[in-house]
């Protein structure tokens, strides 16, 4: 039998996600990467008192090396699901892993502080952004139903690596300056290129179908040769041409989705997380510094951020695993909102800490917060917005977050440099928190719980625990009604000719047996006319 047509016999439709397999590798790599994305620019904080005094420069000036890295990663969201909508994952994290190792050699190389916010901020900013969205999505498309877990997985990247990577940096700023720190920790960042390319894409179900050199195989085998096989051909041509249009601008896929700011979830999310995000990460970018104002030693200054991360690591994949409790799940934006509470509390409650043990605990707790929101912030947004428009709606949201974080960390940098005093900033940046926690909570109850009457466009896929697998099957099903279909048309077809075929052949015995065949002389005419009439019968079946 013929081949189908690779393009034209085939409906491709979303795979299931696989919940594990090679899930788990992708899983491993989104950890590697969620972990620079987040820890490098606080652990490059190490580094600011040694920049300091080389450029001769305020504290203000140094911490917008770490809010442009941040920047980046926010404000470029859109353009990353463009790259990711337009040429896949994984080209556009091999890119980003390049990008970002280059900015830390270039940065180890520059003369003064504007140089190095375009190398160490810019273009490293923009090479872990080209990283972090990414790695996001290919999380979210082989995971469904162990989502929040897979989540939490991967959030983890981020306290163990800034566990890690500030004491290196330390070490590393003592044995070489500040300089060889910069170039090794480039050399770090090429680890980004290998964790894309195990980004492979998950397969897309493809259900073959009778494909149009099968088609007219089988129907010139089953119809006399000819123009009337041609005919038969052109039938079943037409069919599957007019079922094909009505499935093209199915296929067809937005570079960017601007219709998910139609759901109300999606607009409460974004405005909590754009308060959250001045606050957030003010207090880890401003307790090294703090720490050594205090007359604590630098090494166990840099070990404060190590504690966060230590119990950071704990805290990430536990809130997952809640997360994951079919009795959670419905609700989770209540957990994420009930996280900041606690995040903002422990700013407010710890601003007074002035020695060595209440910065302790305070890490303690501030590392028990931080975790909590960084496993469900993007799990709230999966669940509010689905999977399918998971690439526009995280692009969108880290654009409007990059304002915040211009805002936050630079301002609170300059009431530093004026006030001498960090409490008003613990002060500022715990109200900041606790403000977002409190109108996600408001907010969702009273505008979504309220309206459950009128459901919203996008349903929760968390809820069911499996909107995305339940889409799947539906386009596999459908795939395979419209190849019946097509077998039955054909089938129909053949079956038709054969009639027709006898009926034919039938009339013209008849008339044989009782005129003779065709009359001559006087009858000329009327056997003319009856010759052309078995004839017409003949033409006209096929």
């Amino acid at each position: 039998m013929g081949r189908p047509d690779p393009e034209e016999g085939q409906l491709p439709a979303p795979v299931k996600p696989p919940d594990g397999g090679w899930g788990w590798i992708v899983l491993l790599g989104c950890f590697v990467i969620t972990g620079f994305s987040y820890a490098f620019p606080k652990a490059v904080s190490v580094y600011f008192k040694e920049l300091m005094k080389d450029f001769h420069v305020g504290y203000s000036d140094t911490a917008w090396i770490s809010s442009i890295m941040l920047a980046m990663l926010y404000g470029t969201g859109p353009v990353c699901s463009i790259m990711v909508n337009q040429f896949g994952c994984r080209p556009v994290m091999l890119i980003g892993g390049l990008l970002a190792s280059a900015g830390m050699i270039l940065a180890s190389f520059t003369t003064n502080i504007i140089e190095l916010y375009l190398t160490a901020g810019v273009l490293t900013g923009l090479g872990m952004a080209l990283n972090f969205q990414p790695s996001l999505i290919m999380l979210g498309t082989y995971f469904d139903k162990r989502r929040p877990l897979a989540n939490g997985l991967a959030a983890a990247g981020s306290p163990v690596f800034l566990s890690s990577l500030s004491p290196l940096g330390q070490v590393l700023l003592e044995k070489f300056g500040w300089r060889g720190g910069f170039l090794i920790m480039g050399g770090l960042l090429l680890n980004c290129c290998t964790c894309g390319a195990v980004m492979r894409p998950l397969d897309m179900g493809m259900k073959r179908k009778m494909g149009k050199a099968q088609d007219k195989y089988e129907a010139k085998e089953m119809l006399p040769i000819g123009g009337k096989s041609e005919e038969g051909i052109s039938t079943t041509d037409g069919t599957k041409k007019g079922k094909k249009a009505k499935k093209k601008p199915k296929k067809g896929k937005k570079l960017l989705d601007f219709s998910i700011f139609s759901n109300r979830g999606f607009i409460i999310y974004t405005i909590s997380k754009f308060i959250l995000v001045l606050g957030l990460f003010v207090p880890p970018i401003l307790l090294v510094n703090y720490a050594k104002d205090t007359g604590v030693p630098d090494t166990e200054a840099a070990f404060l951020l190590s504690i966060i991360g230590f119990i950071d690591i704990f805290a990430r994949p536990a809130c997952g695993m809640v997360a994951g409790l079919k009795w959670v799940r419905p609700h989770v934006a209540y957990l994420f909102s009930f996280s900041m509470l606690f995040n903002g509390l422990t700013d407010i409650c710890s601003a007074r800490a002035s020695n060595y043990t209440g910065l302790v605990i305070f890490c303690v707790f501030f590392g028990i917060s931080y975790g909590m929101v960084g496993a469900l912030q993007f799990e709230v947004l999966m669940a509010i917005v689905g999977s399918q428009k998971f690439s526009s709606a995280i692009g969108l949201v880290l654009l409007i977050e990059a304002f915040a974080v211009l805002i936050g960390p630079p301002s609170a940098g300059r009431l530093v440099d004026a006030l001498k005093n960090y409490e008003v900033i613990f002060y500022l940046a715990g109200s900041e928190v606790v403000l977002s926690a409190l109108f996600l909570g408001v907010a969702s109850y009273c505008c979504l719980n309220r309206g459950k009457k009128e459901p919203l466009p996008e349903n929760n896929p968390s809820a069911g625990g499996g909107s995305d697998t339940e889409e799947a099957e539906s386009d596999v099903q459908e795939a395979e009604e419209h190849s019946s279909n097509n077998h039955q048309l054909a089938h129909s077809t053949d079956n038709a000719v054969v009639v027709a075929n006898e009926e034919a052949n039938h009339v013209a015995e008849e008339q044989r047996g009782e005129g003779g065949g065709c009359p001559s002389g006087d009858g000329e005419v009327l056997a003319r006319d009856s010759c052309n009439a078995d004839q017409m019968v003949e033409r006209d079946s096929f």
